[in-house]
């Protein structure tokens, strides 16, 4: 064998901690900043609070880049992976490892029986409560009867000392009640009394029919057969099946997912004199400076001071950092709001389509960039409070307008329609196309699906007879 020596060139990126610590401050969502640079105030006594101007929002014309040495390093974030990549890593917030009980809302229990009770305790006499906890003690956690009827109604007649009939009225007022289907004996009745609620029209009766006598065919997906059964064209039980699919096989609401139900906005956006101007939302973040005295201090200090110049450096890291964090949210902020100011204006319907990479390249970073500095991110505008992300929008195929506007619209001629005359999926296309925009029956179907709306015939309502 033959020694040989051979040359070969390649490229690689240096991850500097400081570099790690601006990509991981880049992403990081309000609160979990928050947290971080409390932590570094208690920490690094080379950090102090800025109190030396009111906090406030802060003008975008006046907020430039943090330096060119920072904008060359920002150049190296571009060629990591999405914010998975840092998961793994050590200091500040991260996510998976706190404990899950912190994540239930204050005040609000995450068993949904203990939920309930509590809003039945407010109208409800006390004999009936009791038998409503001994309901609920037997329900699962989907919220059907864990045991036949007839033998739990035997254990309640026995341990709480009242009649079958009076358990059963109790059952039936929790199972027609503000959550309706809880306490079913099985899934069919749990849907029925779900259908109950719905405007009687031959639809929902056949629907009933379904749930109470076919659910096994139903769930097949045999609509032939289940038409055949029904003595119905295939049309009609293809409606019916549209208005069962519309409801909940759990009738257990989820808890709230909030602990306040409140989101403090990243970046406010706001008309004056007929521009729009963008603002970084100064309140939401405690704001750090090196302390100009420890830093003062240390250059004369005499003896090894090689752990306090560590912490020196670490808060300038620290500060530069989120000077380059806010400077890369307020450019990419700006950019969608100049793209999308016929949405902030007009509305939904007004969306343009927009990526990541148009973005990305406006302001001259890459689309991963983009893609992490609007994530998690909010902003305040006079149409609401939402996410940047939504300000994204996908090009219909084959026109000029956004998945999203169409969406829009779909909503708004269906919100518009006769209830005797429901549109259909054809129809709208049509409609549709008559201003411009060509899309198939089958995308509207999709869109329809979306919104969690039903067909045109589960739609139908009959006429309402006016008489003199």
């Amino acid at each position: 064998m033959k020694a040989t020596v051979r040359t070969q060139m390649s490229q690689s990126l240096n991850l500097t901690p400081q570099l790690l610590q601006s990509i991981r401050l880049l992403q990081l969502t309000a609160p979990q900043l928050e947290m971080e640079l409390r932590q570094a105030l208690d920490r690094n006594p080379m950090l102090e609070l800025d109190e030396g101007d009111e906090a406030g929002e802060t003008e975008a014309e006046g907020h430039e880049a943090a330096s060119e040495e920072a904008a060359f390093e920002a150049a190296a974030w571009d060629e990591l992976p999405e914010p998975a990549f840092l998961s793994g890593m050590g200091g500040g917030v991260t996510v998976g490892d706190d404990d899950a009980s912190a994540r239930i809302a204050d005040g609000e229990s995450s068993d949904f029986r203990v939920r309930l009770l509590g809003e039945l305790a407010l109208s409800w006499k006390p004999a009936d409560l009791a038998m409503a906890t001994f309901w609920l003690d037997h329900t699962s956690d989907f919220g059907l009867l864990e045991a036949p009827r007839a033998e739990l109604e035997a254990v309640g007649t026995a341990s709480l000392g009242v009649p079958a009939s009076e358990l059963e009225i109790v059952r039936q007022r929790l199972l027609h009640g503000d959550w309706p289907g809880l306490c079913a004996q099985d899934a069919g009745e749990c849907l029925a009394a779900q259908l109950d609620l719905v405007a009687a029209d031959p639809i929902r009766d056949l629907a009933r029919r379904i749930v109470r006598e076919h659910l096994a065919l139903l769930a097949r997906h045999d609509t032939r057969t289940l038409a055949s059964a029904l003595g119905c064209t295939a049309d009609d039980a293809d409606a019916a099946i549209a208005l069962i699919l519309s409801l909940r096989v759990c009738p257990v609401p989820e808890p709230a997912a909030s602990d306040d139900g409140h989101v403090v906005p990243d970046v406010v956006v706001r008309k004056l004199g007929g521009t729009w101007r963008v603002n970084l939302n100064g309140r939401t973040l405690p704001k750090v400076r090196v302390s100009p005295h420890c830093e003062a201090g240390l250059s004369g200090a005499p003896g090894d001071v090689s752990a306090l110049r560590g912490l020196l450096d670490e808060a300038r890291w620290l500060v530069r950092g989120i000077a380059m964090r806010n400077d890369t949210l307020l450019r990419t902020t700006q950019v969608l709001v100049e793209r999308q100011q016929a949405f902030l204006e007009q509305g939904e319907e007004a969306i343009a389509p927009l990526t990541l990479r148009e973005v990305a390249d406006a302001i001259g970073m890459h689309e991963s960039t983009v893609s992490r500095i609007t994530t998690g991110k909010y902003i305040q505008t006079p149409r609401g409070t939402f996410e940047l992300k939504r300000l994204f929008a996908v090009r219909l195929e084959g026109a000029e307008v956004s998945g999203a506007a169409v969406k829009a619209m779909v909503k708004r001629l269906i919100d518009a329609e006769p209830p005797h005359a429901p549109l259909a999926d054809e129809t709208i296309a049509g409609l549709l196309a008559r201003q411009g925009i060509r899309i198939a029956r089958r995308t509207v179907a999709k869109y329809r699906d979306q919104l969690d709306i039903a067909p045109a015939r589960a739609r139908q309502r009959p006429r309402v007879a006016v008489t003199a």
